[in-house]
C-alpha cells in the first residue's frame, strides 16, 4: 500500500468514527482534539495515523469498520505502516 492509499483509507475511517457521535467523542477525548482541530488536521498524515491507532486498538470498531468500508481487516493495519510514527512491534 502506497502512503496516499493510506492517506485515502485513514480519511474512510475518520468519516466512519465521524458517522456516530459517541465515537467521534471517544476518538476526540482520546486525543484531545476538538472538532477544530480535527477539521484542520485531516489533510495531516500525523492525525491520519492517530485516527487509525485509534481504530486498531477496538477489535469491534475495527470490524464494523471493515464491513461499512468493505475492506478486508489487515487494510487498516497496512495503512497504518504508511503514516508517520509506526513504530513496528518486536
Amino acid at each position: 500500500m502506497k502512503p496516499d492509499q493510506a492517506a485515502t483509507l485513514a480519511i474512510r475511517a475518520l468519516a466512519f468514527l465521524a458517522s456516530d457521535e459517541d465515537t467521534l467523542g471517544r476518538f476526540l477525548g482520546t486525543t484531545g482534539m476538538d472538532p477544530t482541530d480535527l477539521r484542520a488536521g485531516v489533510d495531516d498524515p500525523a492525525v491520519l495515523a492517530g485516527v487509525l491507532d485509534f481504530l486498531l486498538s477496538d477489535e469491534p470498531l475495527l470490524l464494523q469498520f471493515c464491513a461499512a468500508a468493505g475492506v478486508r481487516p489487515e487494510e487498516p493495519q497496512r495503512a497504518r505502516v504508511q503514516l508517520p510514527g509506526f513504530m513496528p512491534r518486536d
